[in-house]
């Protein structure tokens, strides 16, 4: 089968399965129905010859392409997430392929108004004369990274089915929960056995991102005082204009839609407010450690003022962990770089390397670097 139709073939069957997370889920993975995509993965590895397969009760699908030369050789990680984001439904996922596609309007969705461009998607100018592939402008097409879990499945079978081609040993992995920053909880690193690995997700074909995001999740929580408002005067404590107060306290250059590059920002994503209790959840993300810690700490102050304005409320800030920047792990092993943009070159692209305003799975003491999640097709989130 030609390789480009497999990974679309792949794509299509794979994006058709809601795999959302849950980023308020105390379990793991957050949702149970990541688990049908992991069995059908598991499955389709051992249909196609692949070694080890293993699906575990974290949801984690890990497998071996056996190395073809002798002696010993680095083994390899080829990486990808099955989940894809909560912020929007993954459900009845229809693709669209628009084929060869001529420059202009890409009408995702008349009904809806959905319409991609080269204004709405810059991207879009290098993909002149390449298939488009797109959701139905109702639900996430679920590309981040289903593309990738395609492409790797593709280069699984290819070489196992050439084994002709020379290569050492190779470890696959497709983790659950990478959208809500928990994808390599329970990762186990030492049976994986991998030296390094790439990523496969994100960009536009020759794009590499050997930098994430430092990146941890904020919640604020405000337990009000409710009495009738006709006698509030100094004895009501509205938790829900406080949670307003701070979110609008903070300084709107620090924000997602006003940053871009290597600039950080800290996002409030979600806000239940009554005048009782308030929860108030966001993200935190920052390429500079230091510059993180900084603006969280600008944040507790903008709460500690807070409680002194609202004395009869109880507000708690806490921050958790849910991802570091890569790069101070890759730069201590510059020839994993090098290997990935050589490799980038001999497939006829031109790498570009850029600081990714995202994030990706990082087990220490293994190095990962991202690497597009694109072919000769190119697919939209």
């Amino acid at each position: 089968m030609d390789l480009k139709k497999e990974i679309y073939e792949r794509f299509d069957r794979y994006v058709r399965i809601d795999t959302a997370s849950d980023e308020k889920s105390q379990t793991f993975p957050s949702t149970k129905k990541q688990f049908k995509l992991a069995r059908l993965l598991a499955a389709e590895l051992k249909a196609i010859g692949a070694k080890k397969v293993k699906l575990d009760k974290y949801g984690y699908v890990t497998a071996e392409i056996p190395a073809t030369v002798k002696g010993k050789k680095p083994v390899i990680g080829l990486l990808a997430h099955m989940d894809t984001s909560p912020a929007a439904s993954g459900a009845g996922v229809k693709p669209q392929l628009h084929r060869a596609w001529k420059g202009g309007d890409i009408v995702i969705s008349r009904k809806l108004g959905v319409v991609l461009n080269e204004k709405n998607c810059p991207e879009l100018a290098g993909c002149r004369g390449e298939d488009i592939v797109t959701a139905s402008g109702d639900t996430l097409l679920g590309a981040d990274d289903k593309a990738g879990i395609a492409i790797i499945m593709a280069a699984a079978r290819h070489l196992l089915r050439h084994p002709e081609i020379p290569h050492g040993a190779l470890r696959i992995g497709f983790t659950p929960d990478e959208e809500v920053g928990q994808g390599v909880k329970y990762f186990d690193v030492k049976a994986f056995g991998a030296e390094c690995a790439y990523t496969f997700d994100g960009d536009v074909a020759g794009a590499v991102e050997e930098e994430n995001f430092n990146a941890d999740g904020v919640k604020i929580v405000i337990t009000g005082k409710s009495v009738h408002p006709g006698t509030a005067k100094n004895a009501l404590a509205n938790a829900a204009r406080i949670a307003a107060d701070i979110v609008t306290a903070w300084p709107e250059n620090l924000l997602p839609e006003t940053t871009a590059g290597r600039e950080g920002f800290l996002m409030f994503s979600d806000i239940a407010a009554g005048i009782e209790k308030a929860e108030v959840s966001g993200i935190a993300r920052e390429h500079d450690l230091k510059k993180l810690k900084a603006m969280e700490r600008q944040l507790e102050a903008l709460v500690a003022a807070a409680r002194l304005k609202y004395p009869l409320a109880k507000i708690e800030l806490s921050f958790k962990e849910q991802y570091r920047n890569m790069k101070e792990v890759i730069v201590k092993r510059p020839e994993i770089m090098g290997n990935l943009l050589a490799a980038v070159r001999q497939a006829g692209l031109v790498p570009h390397i850029k600081p990714v305003r995202g994030g990706t799975p990082m087990f220490s003491p293994a190095v990962t670097i991202t690497t597009a999640a694109t072919s000769g097709s190119r697919s939209t989130a």
